[in-house]
């Protein structure tokens, strides 16, 4: 197969109009290219370019090659410039997994930021309910990083970002509403707005009930905490729902658990470790978790 270099020898030769003009134009010793044309040549079997007294001349195959070693050499120097802007994080497209309840709170300024700064880098965003099936997409290759709840199942590189209250969403006119926080003991027995088996929320929440020796009697079911915590304050149940899943201008009644009950988030980070990735890890740690009224 033809070499980059002895292709770029031939047009070096036919646009500079002779074997010494290309050499020089190269930076080569007219033995060094002469040889690369014998080479390009051989391995297509006929000549290219004839040697004339003052000159050369491209051959009827050498006419005919010309367009697509152009194409060649084109082609690889644009690799060499995508290759050297990804590596600089000039350029390129990073694949992005969140915590449906944190988009809007935690990743949308960075995401805001990066649109401004870095408007060649592509940005793919895809919302999880689960930090497991997070972590099982990362592990496939199927995103590049993943900001939300830690998951045990994630063997990979983990950065805390900082930590996340659970608060109760309580109906008004429930009794609960004159408390100062809501503890376990008092969520037993009263409706829960409850979470579908595939959010991660409910797996937790059911193994911390357990370990208080609760049961909690769920009235209905969704998949999004944005959701339950609306339900909650339309009447139909107490909700447990992560503080970023609240609207910054909640209406509803909120209340502090009772010991008070926190996950950590973090960003998780599959075998990508490029200049684009360590970036954008670095400023939505930097930026970590905003303050938020409830």
């Amino acid at each position: 197969m033809p070499t980059l270099r002895a292709l770029e020898c031939f047009v070096a030769v036919v646009d500079a109009g002779s074997v010494t003009a290309g050499a020089a134009q190269l930076h080569l010793s007219q033995p060094a290219l002469s040889h690369q044309l014998a080479s390009l040549e051989s391995e297509i079997g006929t000549p290219l370019l004839d040697r004339l007294p003052r000159g050369v001349r491209t051959t009827p195959t050498g006419r005919a090659l010309l367009d697509d070693a152009r194409a060649a050499l084109a082609a690889a120097d644009r690799i060499v410039r995508t290759g050297r802007a990804l590596a600089e994080g000039s350029e390129g497209r990073l694949r992005l997994a969140c915590a449906e309840s944190m988009t809007v709170p935690l990743l949308a300024p960075t995401l805001r930021k990066w649109t401004r700064k870095y408007p060649n880098i592509g940005l793919d965003l895809t919302e999880f309910s689960s930090a497991d099936a997070m972590a099982y997409a990362l592990s496939n290759g199927d995103i590049d990083l993943a900001v939300g709840p830690s998951s045990a199942r994630f063997t990979g590189v983990i950065h805390e970002i900082g930590r996340e209250d659970i608060v109760a969403v309580v109906p008004e006119g429930l009794d609960l509403v004159d408390e100062p926080a809501v503890s376990w003991t008092d969520l037993a027995g009263r409706p829960i707005v409850q979470y579908h088996p595939t959010n991660g929320l409910r797996g937790w929440f059911d193994a911390v009930a357990a370990a208080h020796d609760i049961h909690l009697d769920a009235v209905t079911y969704t998949r999004n905490a944005a959701t339950a915590a609306q339900l909650a304050h339309a009447g139909l149940g107490i909700a447990l729902v992560p503080t970023t899943a609240l609207p910054a201008r909640f209406a509803g009644v909120v209340k502090p658990m009772r010991p008070p009950l926190q996950r950590s988030v973090v960003v998780m980070v599959g075998t990508r470790t490029d200049t684009l990735t360590r970036r954008f890890v670095d400023d939505i740690v930097a930026r970590g978790m905003s303050a938020r009224r409830t």
